[in-house]
């Protein structure tokens, strides 16, 4: 059996379901198409865009913890995941849903 995406430094249980709803159902799949990849896969997916959660992937895959991100390299990271975001977020999807929020059509979590 191989392990689960969790295993994954900085990707709690809740990762597991996330990424296994792109496809992405093993550690070892994740690490095979990379975080950039993935990423796409859940922005295409309709997932809201979080920064964090795309270099705690990075860092992550290469075994480090998700903190550890600063300085040059967070400003390149930043760069890859807005063009990332860019390319692959429904943005008209994510406009209708604020708007149905607005409207109180979609209940706000929480």
């Amino acid at each position: 059996m191989s392990d689960p995406v969790s295993a994954i430094r900085n990707l709690g249980p809740a990762s597991i379901e996330l990424y296994a709803t792109v496809g992405i159902d093993s550690a070892a799949a994740l690490r095979e198409i990379g975080a950039d990849e993935a990423y796409r896969r859940l922005l295409q997916a309709g997932r809201r865009p979080h920064f964090i959660g795309y270099y705690a992937l990075v860092m992550g895959l290469q075994g480090r913890p998700w903190n550890d991100c600063k300085g040059d390299e967070k400003t390149a990271l930043r760069a890859k995941f807005d063009a990332l975001k860019d390319s692959a977020h429904d943005k008209g999807r994510f406009a209708l849903e604020t708007a149905l929020n607005e409207i109180g059509v979609i209940k706000r979590p929480g």
